[in-house]
């Protein structure tokens, strides 16, 4: 019984809701070769889900991105860039 009870409890932790934790990752973006290319992708970061905030810094070269981790990922940040043609990587 004891284990059917622990079963249970975990299905019910399991199917609530999922909190996420709010993030903020620096991208280096080094591609950015004109004062247009942080517009680009800005626009393409934006349209991630979870994405709240995003700073662009052509003279840095970087990105700053403020997300919902339970909504989006790092990954899928990165992904969205190289997918406007500027692949970036996390800043360590």
């Amino acid at each position: 019984m004891q284990k059917r009870t622990a079963l249970i409890a975990l299905a019910a932790a399991l199917s609530g809701p999922a909190w996420g934790a709010t993030q903020t990752v620096t991208l280096s973006v080094p591609g950015m070769t004109c004062a247009a290319c942080p517009i680009t992708v800005k626009k393409a970061l934006t349209k991630v889900d979870g994405v709240s905030k995003v700073e662009v810094s052509f003279e840095k070269q970087e990105a700053v991105v403020t997300f919902d981790d339970a909504k989006t990922s790092t990954a899928a940040l990165a992904q969205a860039t190289a997918n406007a043609g500027y692949p970036s990587t996390v800043k360590e």
